[in-house]
């Protein structure tokens, strides 16, 4: 299954904003997660409800809300960093509001989500991460995340695996790749 990511922009001679560039990473970064959760069921992983669906595709979005924070980190003036981070942060609580909303009723998800990134980005912070990308145990941490959402019936027992072996190192490929297309 492969996830159709435009990470150019159309017209480059024309600036573009960190708000644009926050905008155009999010929208990414939701394809990824959507098609990474969809990876994981076709691995024969399995979900037994969208709330954990929807859990799943959450923590992916808090690793790649990190990875560009960690990517930008010695690209961007503290100032600016701050600037694409928080509209990044908040470009994906709108979707996750608005996803929240069609699936399970009226509910605060936004801020639910920001709190959660929030304690998410202290988690990460604490693991390393190199120019080759995240570390082991910043990938460990990744699937354990995913493992206490999916359960533990023996159909899910592995899937820390798939996340450390296969997923997490192709969400950092590709949001890697995003960012850097669209910021240069």
């Amino acid at each position: 299954m492969a996830v159709y990511i435009r990470s150019r922009w159309k017209n480059k001679e024309n600036p573009h904003s960190l708000e644009e560039i926050a905008g155009a990473v999010a929208v990414t970064a939701w394809r990824i997660s959507k098609d990474k959760a969809m990876h994981l069921h076709g691995e024969r992983f399995t979900y037994q409800n969208d709330q954990q669906r929807m859990d799943v595709i959450t923590e992916y979005l808090y690793f790649q809300v990190h990875i560009v924070d960690r990517l930008v980190y010695d690209v961007l003036e503290a100032k600016e960093r701050e600037i694409l981070i928080v509209q990044l942060a908040l470009k994906l609580a709108e979707y996750i509001q608005d996803n929240s909303t069609d699936l399970f009723g009226i509910g605060d998800y936004k801020n639910n989500f920001i709190t959660q990134l929030n304690q998410r980005n202290n988690e990460y912070a604490e693991l390393s991460f190199s120019d080759q990308g995240p570390s082991y145990s910043m990938l460990r941490h990744l699937g354990y995340q995913i493992q206490q959402f999916m359960g533990e019936q023996a159909e899910n027992r592995w899937v820390i695996d798939q996340i450390m072996d296969k997923d997490g190192g192709a969400i950092y490929q590709l949001i890697a790749r995003t960012l850097q297309n669209l910021m240069s």
